[in-house]
């Protein structure tokens, strides 16, 4: 989250009738993330989340919202996007794609122990469960084709070392991806994202998962790596946690039984969603947008995970 387009109070007094919410009473801007602008949005009637879609299009985003709705409706804790009047859950803001979702309660628990990653693990699982019968599709737009097209950009601004490791890894996936076992694993709407700061809890209790923006139709272990790779490691070294993967794994499989050929992909998908992230923060601190607000984060954080998947100690899938 970040604010690239700025709103004020002002430009929301005409804006909001529209919806059945009384009128604005205070608008914060968020600066964590990178990709979208984000306002805390109090009314009479509640807190919300204001988002203002700046890469996403018109095209794209009926994707996410009505994800998002689905999985309100199987009983997945997320934010529930707000109707207007018509009916309609995507609308404009200053030119924008614009949408409003309700505020989960509870904090981000950016220190996470066991029973945290194990609340996460079994969330996560019903979220993939609940998504079989979504009627919609859409690829994962971050996934090989975008770190193909990506690469490139931001290879002039490595270290022949970082070059080496992202050329000889992209071979690795692009090996991967066309295998047998990939090809058989389980598939569905994915978060894609989750990582520690975009689920609430209220003590070791999941009040939500947050911020859909880069959900797409994948691999289903793909997220489960991605969430891996964020909530069960030590951050100074990216080396995992036995203790907490072993909590995520075991809490998601009593949910969804795991497949020998996710099994067998584990660590390949370990070291997919470590790449993915190293591109696209290589690409984000390279080559920055504007923003009044913006967080930049250090790509080398991935490098070094990406790095340790190659290398280190995996616990096993189960």
């Amino acid at each position: 989250m970040a604010v690239f387009t700025p709103v004020s109070l002002d430009d929301l007094t005409s804006w909001m009738p529209q919806f059945s919410l009384g009128k604005p009473l205070a608008l914060k801007g968020i600066s964590s993330g990178i990709e979208n602008s984000n306002f805390f949005l109090t009314t009479e009637t509640g807190e919300y989340v204001l988002t203002l879609f700046e890469k996403l299009t018109f095209e794209q985003l009926p994707f996410y919202l009505h994800l998002m709705r689905h999985l309100a409706q199987h009983g997945v804790l997320v934010p529930a996007p707000v109707v207007n009047h018509q009916g309609q859950i995507l609308h404009s803001l200053h030119g924008k794609p614009t949408a409003i979702v309700t505020r989960l309660q509870g904090a981000c628990q950016l220190a996470p122990q066991a029973a945290h990653c194990a609340a996460v693990g079994a969330m996560l699982a019903k979220m993939h469960l609940a998504g079989r019968d979504f009627g919609m599709v859409q690829p994962n737009l971050r996934g090989l084709d975008w770190w193909n097209a990506t690469t490139p950009t931001v290879l002039p601004y490595l270290s022949d070392s970082c070059k080496h490791l992202l050329r000889a890894e992209m071979h690795f996936q692009e090996s991967f991806a066309s295998s047998a076992p990939y090809h058989r694993l389980q598939r569905g709407p994915i978060h894609a994202d989750l990582f520690r700061d975009n689920v609430m809890f209220d003590g070791e209790r999941v009040t939500g998962f947050f911020d859909f923006y880069f959900a797409g139709c994948d691999t289903w272990l793909f997220d489960i790596a991605v969430t891996v790779n964020d909530w069960c490691i030590d951050l100074a070294t990216g080396v995992l946690d036995e203790t907490r993967v072993r909590a995520l794994l075991d809490a998601y499989r009593d949910v969804r039984p795991f497949t020998e050929d996710e099994k067998v992909s584990w660590q390949a998908m370990l070291r997919a969603g470590a790449l993915r992230f190293w591109i696209s923060r290589l690409y984000d601190y390279y080559l920055p947008r504007d923003a009044h607000m913006l967080t930049p984060h250090d790509p080398v954080h991935f490098e070094r995970i990406l790095r340790q998947r190659i290398e280190g100690k995996i616990p096993p899938l189960f």
